[in-house]
């Protein structure tokens, strides 16, 4: 495959102009937009292809009124008014996977079930990795996000997540977002405050 820079369209659309939103159009997802965001997300890199993210989606009132009482106070109307709220969660023990996902090395199970620290580090970073390509994958399919992470994270384990290996990470709201719905861009730091080479 020819890789070529991506042009100064697609990468104001995925970061240089992309926003977080705060307030959302009533402007339903198309169809299959769910499963094609999480098509193109999967490919990102995860250390040993581990893969340890799960994504709840929630697109009925009866689900975001289950959300509601998990939310802080002013993050409510972010979620009940965006078309999907996407429920970013880490599997503890995604290791149970690897047998699948990593096949050529039959013994990477054990790396994690000798190792708490190491598998219990491993869910969050990776998890948070693909969050982070979700958010990614969603701007590039034309839709905006609203990541945040104000909300009770064992009222939504409970009400979401109860009776399994998982564990929120964070939330993402996806839709159309209302432009008057964004603050003014914060600052970000140079490279020279940010960065080193050595």
């Amino acid at each position: 495959m020819n890789r070529v820079p991506l042009d100064d369209i697609a990468l104001d659309q995925i970061f240089r102009r992309a926003r977080s939103q705060n307030k959302w159009k009533p402007t339903p997802l198309p169809d299959g937009a769910l499963e094609n965001l999480y098509d193109i997300l999967k490919w990102g890199p995860t250390s040993a292809n581990c893969c340890p993210a799960r994504f709840l989606f929630i697109v009925t009132p009866e689900g975001k009124e289950r959300l509601r009482p998990t939310l802080a106070p002013g993050n409510v109307d972010k979620c009940m008014t965006a078309p999907a709220v996407a429920l970013i969660a880490q599997d503890n023990k995604f290791y149970d996977k690897l047998p699948e996902l990593m096949p050529h090395n039959p013994s990477a199970r054990e790396w994690f079930t000798a190792d708490p620290q190491l598998a219990d580090s491993t869910a969050f970073r990776n998890s948070s990795l693909q969050g982070a390509y979700f958010i990614i994958a969603a701007r590039a399919l034309g839709l905006d996000c609203g990541p945040l992470s104000g909300f009770d994270r064992e009222k939504i384990d409970a009400e979401f997540f109860g009776g399994t290996n998982q564990t929120i990470n964070f939330i993402c709201s996806i839709g159309v977002g209302e432009p008057d719905g964004i603050f003014d861009r914060s600052p970000r730091m140079q490279f020279g405050q940010a960065c080193q080479i050595v």
